[in-house]
């Protein structure tokens, strides 16, 4: 009711706001009004009942479509039990079956398991192997064959247990034989060309003198950043120029693991390197002792050489030491005994210094090096603890500055300070061996003239027994 009179209220307000518009044109009453609002209710009510009968046809749909679903759905669920019951029939079945076939089989299924090993560590041995470049279809016959041995479901066929047989016997045969073909090779400077490569059995690849590297996962070649010693590599290119004759060339049987750890090792400019400051000093410490210990050695021998010369020759002294002594006696041969060995003493003492110069810093060298060994040592391991201390003790990387710095400058020190002792030692022997003939001598001029002395008339200089004293330096 309510619903309807808000429809005659909004149709008369229609007509209120259109009615001023037309009243002009034709006049229009209130029973006209009447009327057309009765036959619009006439209308809604019709429409109204149109809907409801719309309504119910589709609850009779609905119910009748909610009763097939009932029935479709009691069919599926039977036709579920159904499939459920095949499939244990079935899997009982194939549970018998499968007994049957491993009762038929009997030992061919230890045959299937030593195919399938065999088939797949060829393929993981084939795959590493440098052979890999020329046969490079093998890896994936290998993997199918190795899958279906594992299913053991299907016999192999003869061809595919020949071609197994096959596989393994050209690798054997390539494993034995040096090739040499071309092969796209990525340089050290990344630059990929194609060049003639040399394949030495299944150890190494080399190619325009230096070693290569063959990468299993992207089956590439690669040329190793740095290469080993040049005694090494001139051997490769006596190889590539041999023509086919026989060639001493170094191999990795290690098929390259050895190679890797040979071009990772520091040289010699590397190691010491690592040293660090104190490792230069003690080199420099060590090339100005070897130079003045061969200075000094050429020195000493030469002296020692004109000494001798002079020793034969004691009536014309030389410029050398000896001379030099010689020369004083003659100045000084008329004095008395004692005048002539104080003379003679001072001369060799003046001698003597000139002969031992250097020792001594030789000497300190080989004790100060090992010290600064130590110092290098210490240093290296606290840069070693702070490195521990920063990031842990999981990765050596980061303690090998330190260790390394640690260990080259107690190797540097000591090899600096054994030779430099023995070189000591060694100047120091000659040293001594020319200062005791320029004592020797200088003792047998003041026996002599002491001898000359005794004979010569009491009236004259008296002999004097210091002439039997050794002369020793102050």
């Amino acid at each position: 009711m309510f619903q309807f009179k808000g429809q005659v209220l909004a149709f008369l307000a229609c007509w209120v706001v259109v009615l001023p518009l037309s009243a002009a044109e034709a006049p229009f009453s209130v029973d006209q009004l009447l009327r057309q609002v009765e036959q619009g209710r006439d209308q809604d009510r019709q429409l109204q009942a149109e809907r409801l009968k719309n309504f119910i046809d589709d609850q009779k749909n609905q119910k009748q479509l909610l009763v097939d679903i009932i029935a479709e759905e009691e069919r599926q669920q039977a036709l579920s039990t159904q499939q459920e019951q095949a499939f244990a029939s079935n899997e009982q079945e194939l549970a018998l079956l499968q007994e049957r076939l491993n009762q038929r089989l009997g030992g061919l299924t230890e045959l299937f398991g030593v195919l399938q090993q065999v088939a797949s560590d060829a393929n993981a041995q084939f795959s590493n192997s440098i052979t890999q470049l020329h046969y490079p279809e093998r890896s994936q016959t290998l993997l199918d064959f190795s899958v279906k041995m594992g299913q053991t479901k299907e016999l192999p066929s003869i061809v595919e247990i020949e071609r197994l047989w096959f596989e393994m016997q050209r690798e054997m045969t390539a494993l034995g034989k040096v090739v040499q073909f071309d092969q796209p090779v990525l340089t050290a400077e990344g630059v990929e060309v194609v060049t003639a490569v040399t394949r030495i059995g299944g150890f190494n690849l080399v190619a325009n003198g230096h070693y290569l590297q063959f990468i299993p996962e992207t089956g590439r070649v690669v040329e190793y950043g740095r290469q080993p010693a040049n005694r090494y590599l001139q051997r490769i290119k006596n190889l590539e120029s041999s023509n086919g004759e026989v060639a001493l060339v170094a191999v990795d049987p290690t098929r390259g693991q050895l190679l890797e750890l040979l071009v990772k090792a520091p040289s010699l400019r590397e190691r010491i390197a690592q040293g660090g400051v104190i490792g230069y000093i003690i080199i420099a410490l060590g090339i100005v002792s070897i130079t003045l210990a061969l200075v000094r050695f050429t020195y000493l021998t030469l002296l020692q050489v004109k000494i001798e010369q002079q020793v034969r020759q004691a009536d014309v002294p030389g410029d050398n030491p000896l001379g030099r002594i010689l020369a004083v006696y003659a100045e000084n041969k008329h004095q008395d005994t004692e005048t002539l060995e104080l003379k003679l003493g001072e001369a060799v003492l003046r001698e003597i210094p000139k002969i031992n110069r250097g020792l001594s810093f030789l000497k300190i060298i080989a004790a100060v090096a090992p010290l600064l060994g130590l110092l290098g040592t210490v240093t290296g391991m606290i840069v070693t603890f702070q490195a521990i201390t920063l990031f842990g003790a999981g990765d050596p990387k980061l303690m090998a500055g330190g260790i390394s710095q640690a260990l080259v400058t107690t190797v540097l020190g000591l090899t600096v300070a054994i030779p430099t002792l023995l070189l000591h030692n060694l100047l120091q022997t000659r040293a001594e061996q020319i200062n005791d003939i320029l004592q020797q001598e200088g003792v047998a001029i003041v026996a002599g003239q002491a001898e000359q002395n005794r004979v010569v008339p009491a009236d004259q200089n008296q002999p004097s027994d210091v002439g039997h004293k050794t002369l020793e330096p102050a």
